[in-house]
């Protein structure tokens, strides 16, 4: 018995209406593609996919605009400005945080132009300090992460306080006489009492110095050691060279912090000869600026003082002996070569502009008050009579030398002396008049 498909749709059977013909099964569209390709074909699905492709990137386009513009227009503008004024970096007001996605546009160093220059995680100790707060503020101005390490005995937190809110900066309140354990790429060590008020009080940099070496060894961190031009004592040389050996007392009240940067450098090269660490030595002359700590014995500081309190201001000795003063920026500048460069040192870095103290107290004079009294006083035990750098071997092998003289520098000094003995209000007032 033949079996029999009964049909159950609404019209006439197909079999009847083809009087019993066989019709093949109509062919699926492309049926030469794979499965997976005509599912993806089918319904338009392309043209729809397209179409919220073209969406989005619209969206995208109306959200942000003007983002690279800007941020190209901001590192445009502060490159002009710093070609133009060279004191741009290093305003007296705390640097507010910059936006975060510019400062990753900085092109620094041997990094090609078109690329990201890599951001670095770099330890400063006494990054609090009067030289330590500036380089911080380059660092982070260039995208890099920053850690301060400091004990504040001559740091203070003002020096810092502006870089709070900024997700790249920690500060951790610590004694680099004790061994700390941190994670980073490179190690600036300023940690050290620098003026003779200070350093006699507390002459300790010999241990905080073996600490960081031992943990830039333990972490393969490239370490610079911040010497003084005080290892060359009350030189027989002038100028002083790298390669001068120095004249120092090493029992003298000055000797401990002498004779300590001296061993310091001694523990950095040994470092480097015995355990293959990467390591580089500046040797720091006379610097001076914003920032600085006001009553630490120094003379600049001491001569910006008095003036500014209207006291006389007291020279040592008979007032001829001679100091380079260097702008703490150009410092800055020429410690990140040198840091960023590929050669050990030692190198001196200060300004090779001679002054007396006299000469210095005349500059005081005309850029505070030319009615202010100069005072003799006997001069202090080793204090050196000649100092001058010879800085031949940082300008051909870091391409560094300073920019600032002290005409131009010392102003700034003064403004921020000015605000912090009298207050933010005599300081307006006082350049109202001035203006006026």
């Amino acid at each position: 018995m033949a079996s029999e498909l009964t049909y159950r749709g609404g019209g006439a059977s197909p079999v009847a209406a083809g009087a019993g013909e066989y019709s093949a099964k109509p062919s699926k569209p492309l049926a030469w593609l794979p499965r997976a390709a005509r599912y993806a074909a089918a319904e338009h699905r392309p043209v729809f996919a397209l179409a919220g492709m073209l969406i989005a990137a619209a969206v995208i386009c109306i959200a942000s605009p003007s983002a690279p513009s800007s941020s190209a227009a901001t590192v445009s503008s502060y490159s002009s400005s710093s070609t133009n004024n060279p004191l741009a970096r290093f305003s007296v007001e705390p640097a507010h945080h910059r936006d975060l996605a510019s400062t990753r546009h900085f092109v620094g160093g041997k990094v090609p132009l078109g690329l990201k220059r890599k951001a670095l995680r770099v330890l400063v100790t006494g990054g609090a300090g009067f030289v330590g707060s500036h380089l911080v503020d380059r660092l982070l101005e260039r995208g890099d992460s920053v850690i301060v390490v400091d004990n504040l005995f001559t740091g203070r937190k003002d020096n810092v306080v502006h870089h709070f809110g900024n997700p790249n900066f920690e500060m951790i309140r610590h004694d680099v006489v004790e061994p700390i354990l941190l994670e980073v790429d490179q190690i600036y060590h300023l940690a050290c009492p620098a003026s003779p008020v200070h350093y006699k009080y507390n002459p300790t940099n010999v241990v905080g110095t073996l600490n960081m070496l031992g943990l830039a060894k333990r972490i393969s961190a490239r370490f610079l050691l911040t010497s003084t031009s005080e290892v060359y004592g009350d030189p027989l040389q002038h100028p002083q060279v790298e390669t001068y050996w120095g004249n120092v007392n090493p029992i003298g009240v000055r000797s401990c912090y002498d004779e300590g940067k001296r061993t310091a450098e001694t523990l950095t090269m040994d470092y480097h000869r015995g355990a293959n660490l990467e390591v580089r030595i500046a040797r720091i002359f006379n610097t001076y600026g914003p920032r600085m700590c006001i009553d630490d014995g120094r003379v600049v500081s001491n001569f910006v003082a008095q003036a500014l309190r209207k006291e006389p201001l007291t020279v040592y000795g008979d007032g001829k002996q001679t100091r380079s003063f260097q702008y703490v920026s150009d410092l800055v500048e020429g410690l990140m070569k040198l840091m960023d460069g590929e050669h050990v040192g030692p190198f001196n870095l200060g300004n090779p502009g001679e002054f007396t103290m006299l000469e210095l107290a005349k500059v005081v004079q005309d850029t505070i008050d030319p009615n202010a009294r100069i005072e003799f006083r006997q001069n202090t035990q080793d204090d050196p009579h000649k100092r001058k750098p010879d800085i031949s071997r940082a300008k051909e092998l870091l391409g560094w030398e300073p920019k600032i003289p002290l005409r131009e520098g010392l102003p700034l000094m003064v403004t921020d002396f000015r605000k912090r003995i009298f207050g933010d209000q005599d300081s307006a007032a006082t350049t109202g008049n001035q203006q006026g």
